[in-house]
């Protein structure tokens, strides 16, 4: 049973993400701080509720680092439409990173995080 979602556009959307979590908290090195988000495979698959606990972590980190750092572009395509549309201005790096609805993707997926530990199932990444 499926309790809720977020669609955080396309794998390339994901790995943009990815790419400067790793670059600019990483120091270019995937993984070497946020192996549960970094490392894991990104295409189908899922984050167990026991990977739920390190990423919990991770998440809440990268979220506070995230907020302390300038904006950053959205990419060309549906992300620009969206931001034009609900007159999104990112005012730091968290919040240029968005998921179809315009919210911060970062604190969605902390929010299936928190689901997901509560409900002692896992995170399902398709």
């Amino acid at each position: 049973m499926e309790v809720d979602g977020v669609d955080a556009g396309s794998y390339s959307d994901f790995n943009r993400l990815r790419h400067y979590v790793a670059q600019e908290l990483e120091n270019g090195i995937p993984g070497a701080r946020f192996p549960s988000l970094n490392l894991h495979s990104d295409c189908e698959g899922e984050w167990s509720a026991e990977d739920c606990i390190g990423l919990s972590d991770e998440l809440v980190r990268i979220i506070e680092a995230m907020r302390k750092r300038p904006a950053v572009n959205f990419p060309l395509g549906w992300q620009v439409a969206l931001a034009k549309t609900l007159r999104l201005a990112p005012r730091n790096a968290l919040e240029s990173f968005i998921d179809a609805d315009g919210e911060p993707v970062l604190l969605r997926i902390l929010g299936l995080v928190e689901i997901a530990l509560s409900a002692g199932e896992p995170i399902l990444f398709q």
